[in-house]
């Protein structure tokens, strides 16, 4: 079951349960807000950064994953993408083997945005990025 916290016209807000259904369900509500918005040129990265993010989130955290987006304040300005969890240990990038078949994530989000960091929040920490809106 997801929540959304809050819905306004400058960003959007859920909660999803720590179950695997979180990262499809994650996607899509993604997806349709950026839709929304008129952003769908973001659709496919946005959506595979958050995929990432969430899967992270799941397979390090217990209890309910966040999932915000800021919408760019001007048409050609940042979006803002944040997942957060309740686990306070921050993520760090790590160089993958060849042959693992985990550990990419982190970096997939690095090479693919503007900018992204971690923060550590009052109860758990937020991954965050940010992607330039095409003009």
């Amino acid at each position: 079951m997801i929540g959304v916290i809050d819905s306004g016209g400058d960003f959007a807000e859920w909660t999803f349960p720590a179950e695997p259904g979180a990262v499809r369900t994650a996607r899509a509500v993604v997806r349709g807000r950026l839709r929304d918005w008129g952003l769908d040129s973001l659709g496919d990265i946005t959506a595979l950064l958050v995929s990432e993010l969430v899967t992270n989130a799941l397979r390090h955290a217990t209890g309910p994953i966040g999932v915000r987006l800021v919408r760019p304040s001007a048409p050609l300005g940042t979006l803002l993408v944040e997942v957060s969890d309740p686990m306070p240990d921050l993520p760090r990038e790590r160089a993958a083997h060849p042959d693992d078949e985990s550990g990419r994530g982190l970096q997939l989000v690095a090479c693919s945005s503007r900018a992204w960091g971690t923060r550590p929040g009052e109860a758990g920490k937020t991954v965050w990025f940010e992607l330039a809106v095409p003009g």
